[in-house]
């Protein structure tokens, strides 16, 4: 009898970053309860792990996620390993698994526990999945991520596409489940606010040029000036210094400083749902967000002063009837949906969202189920499939060929003391001054 039918149901996420850790908390509440974090008697233990790195969050942007978990702490790839290993020996073993990860931490971490859990016929059940829009490496992201039990596919399109690579390589396609994007959620739009707000959703990595990133923050301030009586608003992910799950060299905050902007127009942070409360216009290259404001039914634009290209991702919206310029939404242009490539999206906005996630409740609950536990974990990369590539995603981790720790891992036989962890935090630190300040300046001087 799963642990589900008798006490609260334990789930360990694992995540690398601020976008990742929330993707894999809301999916774990949403495939282990159905989402109910609000009752007096929760049905899920929900236990974090932050995946040491240069994109590990930080605690401000840790509060804007607004994910509740039961515990929370900062590991290495081989702390963790020895968590999990801790966990299946002990009296109260995880059920779930979520490993909210680049395809490249899944693939070391699916090596990593099926040597930990060697020998053992009871283990969690294991999750993995992507974060949102999958339009790039697909078949590459794919692959590494095969092994989990689960892998979910956030739209049905996705779920074909899944299904596709895998059978193509000769690759078990059963673990595939089309769930939808776990945040989305509040009130759908019923009509314009006082003030009219505009509401730009900017991406850290997506345009990645200082010319295009300025083109777009002084259309946007442009925008403010030709409306003076909307609301124009920036919506920043992250801080200078700190990183999100794409690396931001060149922050809006930073270029807007030598800027005279209007009265209208102000930088936000903030939990991106609060945020879409009172948007009546959202504005993108490709984020994301454009699926939550899709779902609430708020009108929505991805821009294509740009292109629409591979590059920015905004090349996945084609169809979709928000493909639109800065010059059309200067003149009161307003975008409608086409509503078969929005039910294709997974985005539910006809109501079917209560019900998106009800085929992995089932899928995990058969799984937890299974007499005799769990077969051992089966990735489709192994030493002898692809012994040119995975040694060194391995290593990446300080893990060996088979899953084990390399000689030297970090913290690989003890917890970490606390100056390891002032060194930690400090060189950390170093990294991310080094990619936002230094970088970017030896660029512009190899390019002169």
């Amino acid at each position: 009898m799963p642990a589900s039918a008798t006490k609260a149901l334990r789930v360990a996420v694992l995540a690398d970053s601020d976008t990742r850790w929330k993707w894999g908390a809301l999916t774990a509440n949403r495939i282990a309860s159905g989402g109910a974090r609000d009752s007096s008697e929760p049905d899920i233990r929900l236990d974090g792990y932050l995946l040491r790195g240069r994109a590990t969050p930080t605690a401000r942007q840790l509060k804007e996620v607004g994910v509740r978990a039961d515990s929370l702490r900062e590991v290495t790839a081989v702390e963790f390993l020895r968590a999990m290993a801790e966990s299946a020996a002990s009296e109260e073993p995880y059920d779930v698994l979520v490993l909210a990860l680049v395809g490249g931490g899944v693939q070391a971490m699916l090596h990593g526990l099926k040597r930990v859990w060697e020998g053992r016929k009871e283990r969690p059940v294991v999750v993995t999945g992507y974060v949102g829009v999958v339009y790039e490496k697909l078949a590459d992201g794919l692959l590494l991520r095969h092994g989990a039990d689960l892998v979910l596919a956030n739209s049905r399109q996705d779920a074909d596409r899944f299904r596709a690579v895998y059978e193509g390589v000769g690759a078990d396609a059963s673990a595939v489940t089309e769930v939808a994007l776990p945040f989305l959620g509040g009130a759908p739009y019923t009509g314009e606010h006082d003030p009219y707000t505009v509401v730009f959703a900017a991406q850290p990595s997506v345009p990645e040029s200082r010319k295009d990133r300025t083109y777009l923050l002084n259309r946007l301030i442009q925008h403010a000036r030709l409306h003076p009586n909307r609301e124009v608003l920036l919506k920043l992910r992250s801080k200078p210094g700190e990183h999100t799950t794409h690396i931001e060299e060149l922050p809006y905050q930073k270029l807007a400083q030598k800027t005279d902007l209007p009265p209208n127009f102000r930088l936000v942070y903030g939990h991106m749902g609060e945020v879409l409360d009172r948007t009546d216009l959202l504005v993108t290259v490709s984020s994301t967000a454009a699926l939550e404001a899709l779902h609430r039914r708020i009108p929505t634009v991805v821009l294509t002063d740009l292109g629409v290209r591979e590059v920015l991702g905004n090349h996945h919206f084609v169809g979709s009837g928000c493909l639109a310029s800065w010059d059309q939404l200067d003149a009161g242009h307003r975008p409608a949906p086409d509503e078969e490539w929005v039910a294709r999206q997974g985005v539910a906005a006809d109501g079917s969202y209560t019900t998106a996630f009800d085929a992995a409740r089932k899928r995990i609950a058969e799984l937890l189920d299974r007499p005799g536990g769990l077969p051992p974990l089966t990735p489709y990369y192994t030493p002898a499939t692809a012994p040119g590539y995975l040694p060194g995603i391995l290593a990446r981790h300080h893990l060996g060929p088979d899953g084990s720790p390399l000689p030297g891992a970090p913290a690989a036989d003890r917890e970490p003391g606390p100056v390891r962890q002032i060194v930690r935090r400090a060189a950390r630190g170093a990294y991310r001054h080094g990619v936002q300040r230094v970088a970017p300046v030896i660029r512009r001087l190899g390019e002169l």
